[in-house]
């Protein structure tokens, strides 16, 4: 039986396709989601560019018949723009509809009591999908993008199993070894590490990471240290394994406020980059602007100026992995060495022989992250950093955003790898503040 769906603004300016995820059901845009996508279209954002797509769709199916009586889409479905003169049903009595969000809830209410085929509001609002509880409303999210089991949370890129000595042993003399027996039914994912305990005594151990290209776990060396940052505990020692390996070139970290994900990245890309021996031309460096509401255009300055107080906690780890000199760290800076660039530019262009470091990545969406990816030209890395847990924008959560997206989909591709920071390493009250807050 189809259904009736009802979009709310929201969903538009999340993805602008979404139009074409509903199957051969029913659309129902209300007129006036058609004001706010004009209200928001000229914004320099994602949404803003997702308003004028949205906006520009609905013209091309114009042509295809009126919008108002409703137009057949190519999957089967329908679109209609309905207009809340067109509801018959008296609304709620207690909706302020002054408010757009009340005015979507009255006329799905509406449609709902007068419509054989269920009606569902899809919207990404938490507050409008409380109120649609209240008012005995189909409500739901707009999942497009979720592909999370939250029963077993995001990918950790690390798991943990038992074995006999011996292949400990072997382990060790050998370097890399063929996939064993004892593991042979575990279900491995590309660049994984295995944190391997004797299944006796637990005293012996191994940690060594799957190569899926050549079916064999190989243990990981010692990195003594990195720019003079030296890792502090296992994940960060997984960290430098696989951002010093020219085999990867997507890696993400995920952890909480004072895991060092942001320092360990930019340690490993001023060592790759500006070391002896270094292998990149240059490191440039971003992060989402919407994370604090404001919008960099509207700060004077050039760009580096409106770019520094979103930018400005990666300038403290710079600082930091620079110690006392500063003026080669500002010497970087001022000969394009050291790029620090917005997304928005990042996402026009093609880099190639550099190292890209995108901080606070939880903030993108998928659409502004692929866009992002496509970008990497040839010998080039990308680090994506952040803390799910920690998203500011608006639409997104821990399962829908860009940065779990990206780990769950490349978890079996061995040009990516992941690795969940666990233990904060800043100082004592930092790692208490951000268990117990």
């Amino acid at each position: 039986m189809k259904k009736t769906f009802v979009l709310d603004t929201n969903v538009l300016l999340y993805d602008a396709e979404c139009l074409l995820s509903f199957d051969d059901n029913n659309i129902v845009i209300p007129l006036i989601v058609l004001e706010e996508l004009d209200r928001h279209k000229r914004r320099p954002d994602e949404a803003g560019k997702n308003a004028r797509r949205s906006v520009r769709m609905l013209d091309k199916l114009r042509e295809k018949g009126s919008i108002d009586k409703g137009i057949t889409l190519d999957n089967g479905g329908t679109l209609t723009i309905l207009s809340s003169d067109k509801i018959t049903c008296p609304f709620p009595a207690d909706l302020d509809l002054s408010t757009v969000d009340n005015m979507i809830l009255a006329m799905t209410k509406c449609l709902q009591e007068t419509n054989d085929e269920k009606v569902i509001l899809v919207t990404k609002d938490i507050n409008v999908r409380v109120k649609c509880d209240a008012l005995a409303i189909n409500c739901e999210d707009f999942n497009k993008h979720k592909i999370i089991d939250k029963s077993e949370g995001l990918y950790t890129g690390v798991r943990r199993l038992a074995a006999p000595q011996s292949l400990i042993d072997k382990v060790y003399t050998d370097r890399e070894i063929p996939i064993p027996t004892e593991i042979m039914g575990e279900d491995l994912y590309a660049n994984e590490f295995i944190v391997m305990k004797d299944e006796n005594s637990g005293q012996g151990s191994a940690i060594v990471r799957y190569i899926k290209k050549t079916n064999t776990l190989r243990l990981i060396p010692e990195i003594k240290s990195s720019w003079g940052l030296i890792p502090r505990n296992k994940e960060q020692k997984f960290s430098f394994d696989i951002l010093f390996d020219d085999n990867i070139k997507l890696i993400t970290l995920v952890g909480k406020a004072g895991t060092g994900k942001t320092l360990l990245a930019a340690s490993a890309a001023l060592e790759q980059a500006f070391s002896k021996d270094g292998k990149y031309k240059k490191v440039v460096i971003s992060r989402p602007v919407q994370a604090v509401g404001k919008d960099i255009g509207y700060l004077p300055g050039d760009i580096y100026d409106k770019m520094a107080p979103w930018i400005a906690p990666i300038r403290d780890n710079l600082r930091y992995l620079f110690g006392d000199d500063k003026d080669t760290l500002d010497m970087y800076v001022e000969s394009g060495k050291i790029e620090i660039e917005a997304i928005t530019y990042i996402r026009g262009r093609s880099i190639s022989d550099a190292i890209i470091i995108i901080d606070e990545a939880q903030n993108l969406t998928t659409h502004e992250l692929k866009t992002i990816i496509t970008r990497v030209g040839e010998n080039t890395k990308i680090i994506l950093t952040g803390d799910v847990d920690q998203i500011d924008n608006t639409y997104l959560d821990a399962t829908s955003n860009g940065l779990s997206y990206t780990v769950e989909k490349f978890k079996e591709y061995d040009i990516a790898a992941h690795v969940t920071l666990l233990k904060g390493e800043r100082s004592k009250l930092a790692s208490l503040g951000a268990e117990i807050l």
